[in-house]
C-alpha cells in the first residue's frame, strides 16, 4: 500500500497548528491528545515532536493533570497587556466621538486615527499611535466613514445659458 501524502505539507502543518491554537476548546483537546499519548507509553519528547510542541509543554500538561485533573488542562486566564485608558477615560472618548472634532477643540473634518490620537494626547497626555486609535474606534463600536468628494456644481446662470444654446 502506498503511503498517503499531503501536497505542500510544511504549510499545511503550520496552518493546522494555527487552527489548533485558535480557540480555548481546540487547545484543550490538543492537550488531551498529548496526555493520552503519554498515558499510552510515549515519552514527553516523542509526544512533543509528534504534536509540534516542546517537551517542556508536554511535561507541564502532565504535571497540571496530576495536580488538578482534567481541569488542569483547561485554558487559564491570559490577562495580556493592561489597557492604557481607564473605563472613565473610554467614556469621555466615546462622548467626544459623538461630537465633531471642532467641538473638542481640534481641527479636521471627520474623526480619524490622527485626530483621535491628537485628542488623547491633549486631553489625557496619552500617546497612542494612529493604528491603535483605529482599533479603539472599532472597540467602541464606531466605523470610519470617509467623506465623499463633492463634485463642483456649475454656476446656475451659465448652466441655464448652456441649456438654452444646446437646444438649437
Amino acid at each position: 500500500m502506498r503511503p498517503l501524502t499531503v501536497p505542500d505539507a510544511a504549510n499545511v502543518i503550520l496552518a493546522l497548528q494555527d487552527e489548533i491554537r485558535r480557540t480555548d476548546d481546540s487547545r484543550y483537546d490538543h492537550r488531551l491528545h498529548g496526555l493520552l499519548l503519554v498515558a499510552q507509553g510515549m515519552t514527553a519528547p516523542q509526544v512533543g515532536r509528534l504534536l509540534g510542541d516542546s517537551t517542556r509543554s508536554v511535561q507541564y500538561w502532565v504535571r497540571q493533570f496530576r495536580e488538578e485533573g482534567l481541569a488542569g488542562l483547561a485554558e487559564g486566564a491570559r490577562p495580556g497587556r493592561p489597557r492604557r485608558l481607564t473605563e472613565a477615560q473610554l467614556k469621555v472618548v466615546e462622548a467626544a466621538l459623538r461630537q465633531r472634532p471642532e467641538d473638542a477643540g481640534l481641527s479636521g473634518n471627520p474623526w480619524d486615527g490622527k485626530t483621535l490620537s491628537a485628542f488623547l494626547r491633549r486631553r489625557f497626555a496619552l500617546d497612542l499611535g494612529v493604528r491603535q486609535c483605529q482599533r479603539l474606534f472599532r472597540q467602541l463600536g464606531f466605523r470610519l466613514r470617509t467623506p465623499r468628494p463633492g463634485l463642483p456644481r456649475p454656476h446656475p446662470e451659465l448652466e441655464a445659458v448652456h441649456k438654452q444654446s444646446s437646444r438649437r
